[in-house]
């Protein structure tokens, strides 16, 4: 089961920062920030009003806290807004109001590498996460795809201790052939960096192995093909059972390479990446930690608005682990 003790201590040695912009109003984000700052898994940068924070709770006075509205950077964040968003018609004036808002300034500081990553979502869609980010940080690639990934783990009778991988299940809603081919790419490179072992990949679908047709079979099937990374064992299009029953897959996909045995699972569309992630979650006493966005020139992560402190807190240690280093 995922070792989050190890994820920490990788973490912890590090030593990056992480901004919190719903920190000036979160109870669960406070109460993460200050466990996170204790046990120096981060060093966090809390957006909100000092004195309001420092009221509410007297030990907040040892963080860096930012206000949007009165920081001394708050000229020079609405230039670089006004930089990033001019080209589609935005005026420095707006860009100058979307510097008060927590999620941008926040976005900003780490585009601007003052904060290593961001992580928020405890109080906002998964859309609002996202847009401040695809806009002023940009994907990694040019012209490149920002898809996401959801982290389960826990006791669990059927699953035995293993983690999952599951994508996309926050940001693509109808991911093509390629875009499939590229999210799975993208999935496998965090189940690298979560240490997950023996990464084995399957593309799901309502067939196996050609036991229907219809276009969206195709689609899978067609992304399967595509797809091609070294050290990880991939099979499609396969049911959920033939991806994750044994027993199954030896009726259903005798020759499939991952035998029934999958830890990373790529969805067709985001809606059933979605809903199968969250039914995982609420009947099958997993945790899930995420969507972990993958594909953007910095980190920044969602949570859900249903997270509890302990998946903020694991959400922010791997936000930590996907800061790339400075080249010197």
């Amino acid at each position: 089961m995922f070792n989050t003790k190890k994820l920490f201590a990788r973490a912890k040695a590090k030593n990056k920062s992480i901004v919190f912009p719903e920190a000036g109003f979160s109870d669960r984000v406070l109460q993460a920030v200050k466990y996170l700052k204790k046990k120096n898994i981060c060093k966090p940068i809390l957006i909100g009003d000092e004195s309001n924070l420092v009221i509410r709770d007297k030990s907040l006075v040892n963080f860096t806290i930012m206000n949007p509205k009165t920081s001394p950077l708050k000229n020079k964040i609405s230039k670089h807004i006004f930089s990033r968003l001019k080209d589609s018609g935005t005026t420095f004036e707006e860009a100058e109001k979307l510097a008060t808002d927590p999620y941008y300034f926040a976005t900003v500081l780490v585009d601007m590498d003052i904060a290593d990553g961001m992580v928020c979502g405890a109080e906002t869609s998964t859309a609002n996460t996202i847009r401040p980010a695809l806009k002023i940080i940009k994907p990694a690639k040019k012209d490149g795809l920002v898809s996401s990934s959801v982290l389960l783990f826990g006791k669990n009778k059927f699953l035995k201790g293993k983690d999952l991988l599951l994508a996309d299940c926050g940001v693509i809603i109808n991911p093509s052939s390629e875009q499939l081919s590229i999210i799975a790419s993208q999935t496998a490179d965090t189940a690298k960096l979560l240490e997950i072992d023996t990464p084995k990949l399957a593309f799901l679908s309502f067939s196996t192995h050609g036991s229907a047709k219809s276009d969206d079979v195709d689609k899978v099937r067609k992304a399967y093909e595509l797809f091609s990374k070294p050290g990880v064992v991939c099979d499609g299009e396969l049911q959920f059972d033939a991806a994750m029953r044994p027993e199954v897959a030896m009726i259903k996909a005798p020759k499939s390479l991952i035998k029934g045995d999958a830890n990373i699972l790529i969805f067709p569309d985001l809606n059933s990446g979605n809903i199968c992630y969250k039914a995982m979650q609420s009947v099958g006493s997993l945790q899930a930690i995420g969507p972990i966005l993958q594909g953007l020139k910095k980190p920044v992560n969602d949570v859900s608005r249903g997270c509890t402190v302990e998946e903020i807190v694991i959400i922010s240690a791997i936000t930590v682990l996907q800061v790339k280093e400075k080249k010197q």
